[in-house]
């Protein structure tokens, strides 16, 4: 069933393009989403956004290749097409009640490269709530006619789905007979739903634009918005109408922001303050009054309330008896709990997409927003090493004064790498960063022994073309040294640690505008100038040797006394195969140099472990008690036939991230297992999406992961048992030096040729 008002939308890139009415060959019927039935054969779908064709992938009405009926959707992809993907996606309200939401569709394809899938997007006022492409199945090659499904949790705070198929890389994809099933029923058959109006919903006064219009600050206005800030944020998930929902409280933050500008004196500022804080009527007495949490791993950082030389005397007593009689809750209206899991859930937050330049008072509400999250919200803000309120201050004028939506975005960025949170990224508006271009040298580049050191080509001939090889050190770029680049560009990269950032600004380096570009190399103990040309990213795989483990499978017999499996590429289905595999092997070495592709931790967890185990423990916000978080109960490895009575080692490095961090925090929970390597990024824990205004999203690891002795993971990362890191004589070579020390480790030998050669020739330029 095509509901009323339902729209066909092109894809390019990581998000959806535009909004156009349904064509007349889209044809309407209660028993399915989308069929096509065309007036005209093979008419092109490209002509509602009149993109040429080779630009997106060719997208048209297929005639000739059909399921049912008389004509198939038809996606085509050539070494031409530019971007990552192409998709075609049908915008649908949610307007039906339900649990799950299920997609259904047939889908046809042919030499595909890539990837391809039925996809399923939920929206809500925040940005993407829910989404599944399949990406994980990987689906490619070649295959005849097939249902496919994609089923996902019907997100309470979604307004609008996406439903759609997507092909990526190379290839010829057709899908037709795209159905909506809520709770197992066709969508025709779901329940009406009915919304209960909020502010969000009835308050429109600010949706073209805050009125707040200023550039710079005198010294006391950004003290008294500094203040604001911070009271704003406190009352936010203090008082009970706020956190009720019953105000819109964007929208009153513009309303008292220009009198706080106005104030002549701080003195001025706190009344203008404690006047707002009276208006919305005081908090009413508590008939069971939350305690103060004593006792917890963090606590609520409010010792600034009883402050009457920051505060005043009225403010001052106004926030302590809203914070007396702060009510037990177990959701609050900006933000919740996602069940399950814990992390804090902000799908309430508006994200003003809308609004491409955000004015001063929208930017100052990002800043405010943000900074009251951490504030609240995350649960590793006692290791950030920053004087938070010394931020929030430092930032008020920087960002009231990004004027130009780059400038906007760059300052944003440096306030989320002030946090120290690997997952808080900008994402999505990444080339804020420095440095900027869309294009780049065509080769891989890593930190090794201190140096930017080429590990390997991002394309067969352009990466070779550049002149430069595997093993140069690259010292300079257009006459400046490395050195002084990583140090200029650090403040504006977000990472846990050094690790991390050094990963990440070697993954940019050489990015700029198409060109030439002059360099400095080391290389045979010789340092030479170089020549070499910035291609367009477009035109490369970025994601070639970004992880270290080796190509090819997932799971190989290096010799009959070491098993390897690698989880970039792992199945939790194929759980048994390997697990045959690795039988009669002294050793098993798992490769987690990379993100895992599966959730391992159980699946083949429990295979390694003889007794149960606990191996990590949580903590998680309090919703009645905001800024404290609490212990959790500790995880454990249940023992599951058949066991791996061999040794295991586990390798881990810069790359291994979160998912990976935690699966390394599980299998390492097996006596006798080693960790080897080096340092991991230092970012575990659900992540929880914060949208901006302007369309900017960010996100923050919103549960805290530690060991069950309470040691903490965030920052520090990973811990290497042997400390094992590549070489650039190694990297030459093409070894993988870190493997190998695994298996010397394991067995107290050499690596013999036999395992060197089974470890595969381009093992050293995976590094």
């Amino acid at each position: 069933m095509l509901r009323r008002g339902a729209v066909l939308t092109l894809a390019l890139g990581v998000c959806l393009l535009g909004a156009y009415p349904a064509p007349s060959h889209v044809r309407e019927d209660r028993s399915r989403v989308l069929t096509f039935e065309a007036v005209g054969a093979d008419a092109p779908l490209s002509e509602w956004k009149h993109w040429p064709n080779g630009i997106v992938g060719t997208m048209f009405l297929d005639s000739t290749v059909v399921h049912e009926g008389r004509y198939s959707a038809h996606i085509e992809r050539t070494s031409g097409s530019f971007g990552p993907f192409s998709s075609l996606a049908l915008e649908i309200p949610i307007d039906f009640s339900g649990d799950t939401l299920e997609l259904r569709g047939w889908m046809k394809y042919e030499n595909v490269t890539g990837y391809l899938g039925l996809l399923q997007r939920q929206d809500g006022s925040s940005g993407t709530l829910a989404f599944d492409n399949m990406g994980e199945r990987g689906l490619k090659g070649t295959a005849d006619w097939a249902e496919y499904r994609v089923e996902l949790p019907l997100k309470p705070k979604a307004t609008k789905v996406y439903v759609g198929a997507l092909l990526t890389g190379q290839g010829k994809l057709w899908f037709d007979d795209l159905r909506l099933y809520v709770d197992g029923k066709p969508l025709a058959d779901a329940p009406v739903l009915v919304r209960t109006p909020t502010p969000l919903d009835t308050d429109h006064e600010f949706d073209a634009g805050s009125k707040v219009e200023v550039t710079t600050l005198t010294p006391v206005q950004i003290e008294n918005l500094t203040l604001l800030g911070k009271v704003w944020g406190f009352l936010k998930y203090h008082h009970p109408a706020i956190i009720a929902g019953k105000r819109h409280w964007d929208y009153d933050l513009f309303r008292v922001m220009p009198a706080v500008l106005a104030a002549r004196d701080r003195a001025a500022g706190q009344k203008t303050i404690a006047a707002w804080v009276a208006s919305l009527g005081d908090a009413p007495p508590c008939s069971s009054c939350v305690e103060t949490p004593m006792g917890r791993p963090i606590l609520p950082p409010l010792a600034w309330l009883s402050d009457r030389k920051l505060l005043g005397s009225e403010l001052s007593a106004r926030l302590v008896a809203i914070y007396k009689r702060r009510p037990k809750v177990d959701e609050q209206f900006y933000v919740a709990r996602i069940s399950g899991v814990g992390n804090p859930d902000f799908s309430n937050e508006m994200g003003y997409a809308g609004l491409k330049e955000p004015d001063a008072g929208y930017r100052l509400l990002a800043l405010y927003r943000f900074w009251n999250i951490i504030e609240y919200w995350f649960p590793y803000r006692d290791v950030m090493d920053e004087d938070w309120e010394q931020v929030l201050r430092e930032f008020v004028p920087r960002v009231a004064a990004a004027q130009t939506h780059d400038d906007y975005g760059a300052a944003m960025m440096a306030l989320i790498a002030r946090v120290h949170d690997t997952h808080a990224n900008l994402w999505g508006s990444l080339d804020v960063r420095p440095p900027r271009g869309k294009a780049q040298v065509p080769v891989r580049v890593r930190f090794i022994e201190g140096q930017a050191v080429v590990t390997g080509y991002l394309h067969d001939a352009l990466g070779p073309a550049s002149g430069l090889r595997i093993g140069d050190a690259i010292q300079a770029i257009d006459g400046v040294s490395v050195d002084t680049l990583i140090a200029r560009w650090q403040p504006m990269y977000a990472a846990s640690n050094d690790a991390a950032r050094l990963r990440d600004m070697a993954s940019a380096l050489t990015k700029g505008e198409p060109g030439p570009v002059r360099l400095a190399l080391k290389r045979d103990g010789s340092t030479i100038d170089a020549s070499a040309t910035r291609v367009p990213m477009d035109s490369v795989d970025l994601k070639r040797g970004w992880t270290h483990d080796l190509q090819g499978p997932a799971f190989r017999r290096l010799s009959d006394d070491v098993a390897y499996l690698k989880l970039s590429s792992v199945k939790t289905g194929e759980v048994p195969d390997y697990l045959r595999g690795a039988a009669g092997a002294r050793c098993l070495i798992i490769d987690i140099r990379n993100y895992p592709s599966a959730f391992m931790v159980f699946e083949l967890g429990q295979h390694l472990v003889n007794d149960s185990v606990a191996f990590a423990t949580f903590t998680t916000g309090d919703l009645s008690n905001p800024g404290a978080f609490a212990w959790g109960d500790s995880v454990m490895l249940e023992p599951e036939k058949p066991y791996f009575d061999g040794k295991v080692a586990i390798l881990v490095d810069e790359i291994s991230q979160s998912s990976a961090e935690y699966t390394t925090m599980a299998f390492r929970a097996r006596p006798g297992t080693i960790v080897v390597g080096s340092k991991t990024a230092g970012a575990d824990g659900n992540v929880s999406a914060i949208p901006l205004p302007g369309g900017l999203r960010t996100m923050i690891s919103g549960i805290g992961v530690f060991y069950p002795d309470h040691r903490p993971t965030q920052r520090g990362g990973i811990v290497a048992d042997v400390v094992a890191r590549p070489t650039i004589a190694g990297i030459r070579a093409g070894r993988d030096e870190v493997l190998e020390t695994a298996i010397q480790r394991l067995l107290g030998r050499q690596v013999t040729e036999a395992e060197r050669g089974a470890m595969g020739k381009d093992a050293g330029s995976a590094q």
